[in-house]
Order: C-alpha cells, then structure tokens, then sequence
C-alpha cells in the first residue's frame, strides 16, 4: 500500500496508546457513572480509529486505481458506512480503453 508508513503508523499507535493511558487513569475511580462514561470513551476512540483506518484503505484503493478519493470525502463523514459500499462499487466499475 502507498499511504501506509512507518512513521504514520508509530504515530498513530503512539496517539491511541496515550488516548487509551488517560481513558485508564480517568477510569480509575470509584463512581458507579465512571465505568459507563469510560466505556462510551472506549467505543467511541474505536470508532474514530476505525473510520480513519477505513479512510486511509480508500486513499489507497482509489490512488492505485488513479481516482480522486477527495471527493469522497464529505459523504464519508456523514455516513462512512453507504459511503464505503459506493466507493467499493465505483472501483469495480470496469474501465473503458
């Protein structure tokens, strides 16, 4: 894959550890609400990681194929998931010679 680097994805592991490390502390406490609040940290740190790991996949699908993933973008945000399925299906398009 092009996007992928090592210094990217050190980067990346070095910013969910720290993430993950102030989710831990703050987690720490003897509340009954902290537990539900550091969950709905944990699922959301995840789905940002997910949505950005799915973003950088469709830059690299899209450049290989020699498409703009920019374009994508915006939809992507708003709804990642029939957003991937339709950039799935425009690069499987067959292309004209």
């Amino acid at each position: 894959m092009y996007v992928w680097s090592k210094r990217l994805l050190f980067g990346l592991l070095a910013g969910f550890v720290l993430v993950l490390g102030l989710f831990l502390a703050e987690g720490a406490g003897s509340e009954v609400s902290v537990l539900k609040m550091h969950t709905i940290r944990w699922i959301t740190l995840n789905y940002v990681g997910l949505v950005i790991w799915v973003f950088v996949w469709m830059i690299d699908q899209t450049r290989v194929r020699g498409k703009n993933v920019w374009v994508w973008l915006i939809p992507f945000i708003v709804a990642p998931l029939p957003t991937l399925v339709w950039l799935v299906l425009f690069l499987q398009r067959r292309m004209k010679t």
